[in-house]
C-alpha cells in the first residue's frame, strides 16, 4: 500500500467524483444520484439533500480537477487555500467499520466541505510523498476521465469507464488487420 487506506480511498473517491463530469452526461443530475454517491463511497455525517448541496458537490468537481493538471507549487497553494476556507482542524476518528482516521471537519460541515476537506487531506498526502504523478488523466483517445494510479509499478494508465477495454480491443483488431494484410501480401 502506497498511502493509508483513507487516504487511498479519499483520492479514489475524488477521481470518481471528478469522473461524474465528463462532459458528455451529468452523472449525477439529481439527489437520488448524489445519495447513490454518497454510500457508494460511504460518506458519512449530516446530510440537507436539497439543491443547494447537489450544486455544491458538481462545483467541487472543477476545484478537485485542478490536481490532474497542475503542478506541486499550484497543488500546494488550492490544499492551504481549502483547508483555511473550511477551518480544518484534523482529529483521529473511529467509527464504523473503519480504525482510526483523520477527520478535519465536524460531521454536520456540508457535504461538500467535507468532500472538499478529505480530498485535501489526501493529496496533502500525495504532495508531501511526490507523488503527483500517479494523478493522471486516461490515456484513452477523447476520454479525458482522471485516474489514481496507486500501483506498485506506476502502470494505471486508463479509467474505470471500460477504456482499459476498449484500448485492448482496439489494439487486437488493430493487430488482426496488421496480419490479414501481411499475409496477403505474402500471398501475393
Amino acid at each position: 500500500m502506497l498511502f493509508s487506506h483513507d487516504t487511498e480511498v479519499a483520492l479514489q473517491a475524488a477521481a470518481a467524483l471528478v469522473n461524474t463530469a465528463d462532459g458528455q452526461t451529468e452523472q449525477l443530475p439529481d439527489m437520488s444520484a448524489l445519495d447513490e454517491f454518497v454510500r457508494t463511497w460511504r460518506w458519512t455525517g449530516k446530510r440537507w439533500r436539497t439543491a443547494a448541496e447537489l450544486r455544491e458537490v458538481h462545483e467541487l468537481r472543477g476545484w478537485l480537477r485542478q490536481f490532474w493538471l497542475t503542478d506541486r507549487d499550484q497543488a500546494v497553494a488550492l490544499v492551504n487555500q481549502r483547508l483555511r476556507e473550511a477551518n480544518a482542524v484534523p482529529q483521529l476518528m473511529r467509527h464504523d467499520e473503519w480504525d482510526y482516521h483523520v477527520h478535519a471537519t465536524p460531521p454536520d460541515a456540508p457535504l461538500a466541505t467535507r468532500m472538499a476537506v478529505e480530498a485535501a487531506m489526501a493529496f496533502t498526502d500525495v504532495i508531501r510523498a511526490d507523488e503527483l504523478g500517479r494523478l493522471r488523466i486516461c490515456d484513452y483517445p477523447g476520454c479525458g476521465n482522471v485516474v489514481v494510479d496507486l500501483s506498485k509499478n506506476r502502470s494505471r494508465r486508463y479509467c474505470d469507464q471500460g477504456c482499459g477495454n476498449r484500448a485492448a480491443v482496439a489494439a487486437y483488431r488493430a493487430r488482426k488487420i496488421g496480419t490479414a494484410v501481411g499475409n496477403r501480401a505474402q500471398a501475393s
